[in-house]
């Protein structure tokens, strides 16, 4: 009898995906929190794989092009500190009107909630 014979079924099972390299990456999504925001707006409603896919990656490319404005800002003013100014700022350059407005409201309401919370 081998060793393998020697070892129960769900065992051989539970070793099979582990590891030298045959796991898979995991990548960090805001599916999580998009499915919470939709759930607070319209509690009856789903939403379908594609369309997670395509929130994701929309959110992904609002944050990307905040954060390079916001780091852009900082080179022009020669600071090193990213504040919350700057992302403020660049919200404002990165968002068209009344959705810059909201943003930035919802963030001075952030920001003073973690500012609470320290003390």
């Amino acid at each position: 009898m081998s060793d393998d014979d020697e070892t129960p079924q769900h065992t051989k099972r539970s070793l099979r995906g582990r590891g030298s390299g045959s796991s898979k990456k995991r990548s960090e999504t805001y599916n999580i929190y998009i499915y919470k925001v939709l759930k607070q707006v319209h509690p009856e409603m789903g939403v379908s794989k594609r369309a997670m896919y395509i929130l994701n990656s929309f959110v992904y490319d609002i944050f990307d092009r905040i954060c390079t404005e916001a780091s852009k800002l900082c080179q022009y003013s020669h600071k090193q500190t990213l504040s919350a100014r700057e992302i403020q700022t660049a919200v404002q350059l990165v968002l068209p009107g009344e959705l810059a407005k909201h943003a930035i409201s919802e963030g001075g309401k952030a920001v003073n909630k973690y500012h609470a919370s320290l003390n």
